[in-house]
């Protein structure tokens, strides 16, 4: 009784997930079509760069999570923290050991993703690993 419960709960927090990234993907080419109205219609828009590319990578990195949302598997997951921490280097110039620490994350886990997570696995939806 209780694998049968499980198994619903499971489905219905599956379709859930698809209905959060369905409607995430739909804000996001919301956004992408917006930001390239703006820049056909604002003169001035391409005068500040650090905009253009907050916007624009915000965009990618919410590709990469719906992208995971849909597919979650662990090589998805770990894209998706390593576009995230690059949009962080790239948009943020605080200080050189803020970007010191982004990198050694991302090589971190680019090492994780190479010796730590076995291929099979690589492949794997996260919900079926037990």
């Amino acid at each position: 009784m209780h694998k049968k419960v499980e198994a619903v709960i499971r489905r219905v927090l599956h379709v859930l997930e698809f209905l959060i990234a369905l409607l995430t993907l739909i804000v996001l080419v919301g956004m992408l079509g917006y930001e390239v109205y703006r820049m056909f219609t604002q003169a001035d828009y391409f005068s500040s760069l650090n905009n253009f590319l907050h916007n624009i990578l915000t965009i990618v990195v919410g590709l990469e999570f719906v992208r995971m949302l849909v597919d979650m598997t662990p090589a998805n997951t770990l894209e998706v923290l390593i576009v995230a921490i690059a949009r962080q280097v790239i948009l943020s110039h605080d200080d050189p050991i803020s970007n010191v620490a982004s990198i050694a994350c991302i090589a971190g886990l680019f090492a994780t993703r190479r010796f730590l997570i076995p291929k099979k696995a690589m492949k794997v939806e996260l919900s079926e690993v037990e």
